[in-house]
């Protein structure tokens, strides 16, 4: 049994580094964030950007001396940058496009739906009326002046919503172009850059705290990634095969569609297929309808199982502890919790273990 001076000097270090780790999230973090990806990007387009560099010398002849023109790493860097990002543009486009034909051909499917609905919802109302022996078209009467009712209260509703929030929007979208070009420049100078840093580290008093920071810190992001990678390969997998069954005709559209809103931390494959689910069953299509809950239940659990198991196995962590302190993570940072609270946990084990045997 520990001393309890030695017991008492550990729970104040974990306390201690607790606390700077939750401030260092919590008020440091978002004004370093488009920095730590600029320094993520550069790590990828370290590789190639120097391997490019040291291709692209040119030896010159300048009054008979001879000297060697090369093009900056940093300036290489930028410009991979710029050619993946059109690339990733150009997809989205033509994906957006294909999207956008999908979409017309769903709402010109609309009114077919409302006047199916309609006629449902009147021979609804018709039953009722006989079963309770009430006057013909009181309930249709009356459903009608609800649904009115309901959608003249979304009109003035949303009408001050759109024009409180076009500012904010527009706000955000500004933020948003002003970090990309931040993002862009900040990728080519770390990259120019990268060694003297590297030489920095090594040579400041805290290089071994920058150390286990820099290792958790790319350990956990890495698993993340992958992990949310492959949930998200099955989940389109297994969403498609479900739409084929259903014999739905844009069945790729609709898996590929539904498994990129899973890997989205605040929708999920919920979002579609439980309303889809539940309008199947009003429709009286019990088999459609048992499905989509089936393909719901799936997704839901090889996410939750796959997400604890595959990250905590790749950090270090054991599933429960990747659970709880993604739960952690999620109530006191929101939707970033998710990576934060596997990070921070990680961070506090590593800085614990320093600290404590000094």
């Amino acid at each position: 049994m520990g001393k309890p001076d030695k017991k008492l000097k550990k729970i104040l270090c974990i306390l201690g580094v607790t606390g700077a780790v939750y401030g260092v999230f919590r008020y440091l973090l978002p004004l370093v964030v488009p920095f730590l990806m600029a320094w993520g990007l550069a790590l990828l387009l370290r590789p190639s950007a120097f391997w490019l560099a040291q291709r692209c010398r040119i030896g010159v002849n300048i009054r008979g001396k001879r000297k060697v023109i090369a093009i900056p790493v940093g300036v290489i860097g930028g410009a991979e940058l710029m050619v993946a990002l059109s690339v990733l543009l150009t997809v989205i486009y033509f994906a957006g496009r294909k999207l956008c034909m999908e979409a017309g051909m769903f709402l010109n499917q609309i009114p077919i739906w409302v006047e199916e609905m309609d006629v449902w919802l009147t021979g609804m109302c018709h039953r009722i009326e006989d079963c309770f022996c009430l006057s013909p078209d009181c309930l249709v009467i009356l459903m009608r002046e609800m649904l009115q009712g309901l959608a003249d209260s979304i009109k003035q509703a949303a009408m001050p919503y759109l024009m409180v929030n076009s500012v904010t929007v527009f706000r955000v979208g500004m933020e948003i172009i002003v970090v990309s070009v931040i993002l862009l420049v900040s990728v080519g100078m770390i990259l120019q850059e990268m060694e003297q840093w590297k030489r920095r580290c090594i040579r400041s008093l805290f290089c071994e705290e920058y150390a286990r920071i820099s290792r958790c810190l790319a350990i956990t992001a890495n698993a993340y990634l992958k992990t949310q990678g492959i949930i998200m390969l099955l989940t389109t997998l297994i969403c498609t095969g479900g739409f084929w069954l259903l014999k739905n005709p844009y069945y790729i559209l609709a898996g590929m569609g539904i498994g990129i809103l899973d890997a989205l931390p605040i929708f999920g494959t919920g979002t579609i297929l439980v309303p889809w689910g539940i309008f199947c069953f009003f429709q009286k299509r019990w088999g459609e309808g048992l499905i989509l809950m089936a393909l719901y239940l799936i997704c839901y659990l090889l996410r939750e199982i796959l997400e604890a198991k595959m990250m905590g196995n790749r950090v270090g962590l054991t599933s429960l502890e990747t659970l709880i302190s993604m739960y952690v993570g999620l109530q006191l940072f929101g939707i970033a919790g998710f990576l934060l609270g596997p990070i921070g946990l990680l961070l506090i084990e590593e800085m614990v273990n320093l600290y404590y045997n000094f």
